[in-house]
């Protein structure tokens, strides 16, 4: 670790004088691209945070979206002011942890995700993870792919938090640099909520959790720069490692300091360790500290004072509490197994620290968290591609990209995830969005209130077109959400990219955050939070831009239409059968060409796309629709594939299409296909807003046929087994 010389010389001006060794640690890692933003930021102002239905955000360690209540079940009837449960959304990238050890990596995001949900005084209900991987027939790619998977799945069912939903992704250019980001929701009542703001000078500041060890020791720092081939080995030590029984026990110690209102503000230990989470405590007071790192209870012997302020150790957290609730707090960490440490307190100076009789920092609070400048980097905008598409014969088009692993079903992933404990879990993962029941709300006015999420990013839609490609990814997580009859209520996101001194680099990634900013404000949807992970490159080169998306919505009630079909109704096409500013579809960023080769633009996106998902909601929640899904990755053809059971098939025609290639590839996001016994409803209810076309009617015989133009694809129950089971057949 060392610090650039322009930032030494902005800290010696600060501070009169060289930096000790372990303030310039302290500066090298909290001033790193994934602490202070250096390069986003600049960029962030453009996401609309601020809304009637947000308490807190961003900025804190996750943040707090108030839950409408609805009354009798009418969804125009919700009530947002007078609301009293609040839900904390949060989203963290573990993105080189997961590629140096990819069970730890992927395990400790998790175990980081959900201290944040504690810091907030929340308890965790539900977990999302997108994970982003090389091509699947690469050894190296399934080894990182196996681990991640078993890493979160290891400390997720551990800890009793459902894992209910997310995305798998497999692009060549994650090969070097997989990406793994998580999210987790968590439930607080409005009396109960805190902060990571400290509250008052003379408060004690209390570190409660695991013991500190020497592990994960400069990992902001390392997250902050381009893997080099020898990562897996050179940069282990800079991955921590999991402990989720303890995690699970400070989980439960947390709601117990809560229940009591014992907590001023707290926040968890993750990037920078006890010197990064306690300096930005008070810094967001305006207060200052003093620290004696000796009184860290450790686990090793004879470690430095840098090793005590920076080490990553997993599942601590740090506390403000007043004096006289200090040994209270002890009782609670004890009765729970849990270290405790009266480590300092909150003054009015500057942020200290001493050991073993020196000072070995003493900076301004808010200089150290705050005082990084700012990037200013050249950029340079993309090129949009030329149209040239690969001749292909239909079915056989068809067959591969319903097969192709990003296209086929993650059914191997979320089967090794415990997405049931808690019983709140309504709808599964499998489906366009899970829902799960918040029961805290019902009332003998209310069913209660459905909350619906989403999570994902299509790398190949934001590498086409960065800043369309991103308001699509935002437009297709709302209406995965519209498909479960819900309302979106808001988002956090995961920006990753790779180096942005390189200025195609940087434009992409100031296409994909202006994207994301665009369309969330069409949908009147707030980002209330999130993280940016830049130098995702490798030897490689540079990961696809990738916005990950982690989206909330409400419902009344917690039933939803499925989205696979039942044999009985019509099925509806909402949308169109093909999207372009001329008589043929655009192509850009499919699956198809992932996988025939080719290139083309983007689709056109529709011209009202909140009307879209008001309306999808509606009509998901209609007494005659028996199964809606969203039209999105893989088109038209791997939507259709994926609503046929064993007991119900479709029999479909492409109505009118000119190019039954375009029209079934093409991947335009807000469009989905509805089953239903009242047709002229839906279509009715889509009138001015988006075209309603007949596409055929479900069966009892559990295939799938698809008449386009003079050629019929026709599949039954077995193919569609074998397309289900690309990834398990593979690894299991």
């Amino acid at each position: 670790m060392s610090l650039s010389d322009p930032d030494r010389d902005l800290v010696v001006e600060e501070l009169g004088r060289e930096p000790t060794p372990a303030e310039a640690a302290l500066f090298e890692n909290l001033w790193s691209e994934h602490c202070a933003y250096r390069s986003s930021r600049p960029l962030l102002g453009a996401f609309d945070s601020e809304d009637e239905r947000v308490i807190v955000g961003p900025g804190d360690d996750a943040a707090v979206v108030a839950l409408p209540e609805y009354d009798a079940g009418d969804a125009a009837d919700a009530d947002v002011e007078n609301a009293e449960t609040y839900i904390t959304m949060g989203i963290e990238s573990h993105n080189h942890p997961s590629y140096v050890d990819p069970f730890d990596g992927a395990a400790t995001g998790v175990g980081g995700i959900v201290r944040d949900t504690l810091s907030m005084g929340a308890y965790p209900i539900a977990l999302t993870d997108s994970l982003y991987f090389g091509e699947f027939d690469r050894e190296h790619s399934r080894y990182l792919f196996e681990g991640v998977v078993e890493g979160i799945s290891h400390y997720g069912n551990c800890i009793g938090v459902p894992t209910v939903g997310g995305s798998v992704d497999f692009h060549e250019d994650y090969e070097g640099n997989p990406l793994v980001n998580v999210s987790c929701v968590g439930l607080v009542d409005a009396d109960r909520m805190i902060t990571a703001v400290a509250q008052e000078a003379g408060n004690k500041l209390v570190l409660v959790g695991n013991s500190t060890g020497r592990d994960g020791l400069g990992g902001a720092s390392f997250a902050s720069e381009d893997l080099s081939e020898d990562a897996e080995t050179e940069d282990r030590p800079a991955v921590q490692v999991g402990d989720p029984y303890t995690e699970k026990l400070l989980i439960e110690a947390n709601e117990e300091l809560i229940d009591e209102s014992l907590v001023e503000s707290a926040r968890d230990l993750g990037a920078a360790g006890l010197g990064g989470a306690s300096s930005e405590l008070v810094a967001k007071g305006g207060l200052g500290a003093d620290i004696e790192l000796s009184e860290v209870h450790e686990r090793e012997p004879n470690m430095s004072a840098l090793e005590y302020l920076l080490a990553e150790s997993q599942e601590r957290m740090c506390y403000e509490v007043r004096p006289e609730n200090v040994e209270r707090v002890a009782e609670i960490a004890e009765k729970f197994d849990l270290g405790c440490s009266v480590i300092g307190e909150v003054t009015e100076g500057n942020y200290t620290c001493t050991f073993e009789g020196e000072t070995v920092v003493d900076v301004d609070a808010e200089f150290l968290g705050e005082g990084a400048p700012m990037n200013d980097l050249p950029h340079e905008d993309p090129t949009a591609p030329k149209r040239d598409l690969p001749d292909a014969d239909l079915a056989e088009a068809f067959q591969t990209v319903v097969s192709a692993p990003s296209t086929a079903s993650k059914r191997w992933v979320y089967r090794q995830y415990d997405h049931e404990v808690g019983v709140r879990t309504s709808v599964a993962p499998g489906d366009d969005a899970a829902v799960m029941a918040i029961r805290e709300t019902e009332s003998e006015a209310s069913p209660g209130v459905g909350l619906a999420l989403s999570a994902g990013a299509a790398p190949n839609w934001t590498e086409a077109a960065p800043y369309e490609g991103a308001r699509a990814v935002a437009l297709e997580n709302a209406t995965n959400l519209a498909a479960k009859g819900a309302a979106p209520l808001a988002a956090v996101d995961c920006l990753n990219g790779g180096n942005p001194e390189k200025p195609d680099v940087y434009g992409a990634f100031k296409g994909i955050v202006d994207g994301l900013a665009d369309m969330c404000a069409d949908l009147d949807v707030p980002v209330v939070g999130g993280n940016v992970s830049l130098y995702n490159d490798s030897p490689t080169g540079p990961i696809p831009p990738t916005p990950t998306l982690a989206m909330t919505g409400t419902k009344p009630g917690y039933d939803a239409p499925p989205l696979s079909v039942e044999p009985e109704g019509e099925l509806l096409l909402v949308g169109d059968l093909a999207a372009g500013d001329d008589s043929a579809a655009r192509l850009g960023g499919s699956e198809f060409l992932a996988q025939l080769g080719g290139t083309d633009r983007f689709p056109e996106l529709p011209d009202e796309p909140a009307a879209v998902v008001s309306a999808l909601a509606a009509v998901a929640d209609r007494d005659g629709t028996l199964a809606v899904h969203d039209i999105s990755h893989g088109g038209l053809a791997v939507a259709l594939a994926e609503m046929v059971t064993d007991e119900a098939g479709l029999d479909v025609s492409l109505p009118d299409a000119d190019d039954s290639i375009a029209a079934l590839f093409h991947e335009q996001p807000g469009r989905a296909l509805v089953q239903t016994t009242e047709p002229d409803a839906v279509a009715e209810a889509f009138e001015g807003v988006a075209p309603v076309t007949k596409m055929g009617e479900a069966t009892d015989d559990g295939r799938l046929s698809i008449e386009a133009g003079e050629t019929t694809i026709l599949t039954d129950a077995d193919a569609i087994a074998d397309w289900r089971a690309v990834i398990e057949r593979e690894l299991d």
